[in-house]
């Protein structure tokens, strides 16, 4: 991998930390539209005014939210209307990209390493399992460094 992957993957790694904090939030059930929009007492056709839309648009938008098929626009216009900026972002499973990369560079190193290894066995040139160990290691910081393509086919 070189430093400019490297660095990359470390930018990447600071900015998916600040989402962590807010990885255990709960999305309100109706939406965050509809609850704010309820909080402040407005109704359907007050925030549609705003947006220069229907109120009945106002309640497809809520339904497209609560059934997840919103698009990141309209969520955006609807908070700035609201008072609200929409933050998006990705909350990592206990990973870092680095950790990601590492896990798939081992699995396929596995993969490969393991399939030569089934070859040599039909060819009575069985390693033993220390040797298939190294050679998975080996093989997995060979893709490390080289990030080819292929890693996450």
């Amino acid at each position: 991998m070189n430093s400019k992957q490297k660095l990359i993957i470390e930018q990447v790694d600071k900015k998916l930390l600040e989402f962590k904090s807010v990885q255990n939030s709960v999305i309100p059930p109706k939406g965050w539209i509809y609850s704010i929009r309820t909080a402040l007492k407005m109704s359907m056709r007050q925030l549609g005014n705003k947006l220069n839309i229907t109120a009945q648009s106002i309640k497809e938008i809520e339904e497209r939210e609560e059934i997840g098929s919103i698009t990141i626009k309209s969520l955006r216009e609807a908070g700035a209307v609201l008072g609200m900026k929409l933050v998006y972002g990705f909350v990592p499973h206990n990973e870092k990209i680095e950790e990601i990369i590492d896990k798939r560079a081992m699995e396929l190193a596995r993969e490969i390493v393991l399939r030569t290894s089934q070859s040599m066995k039909l060819e009575d040139q069985e390693n033993k399992q220390e040797r298939l160990e190294i050679a998975i290691s080996d093989k997995a910081n060979e893709i490390k460094d080289k990030m080819p393509k292929y890693l996450w086919d």
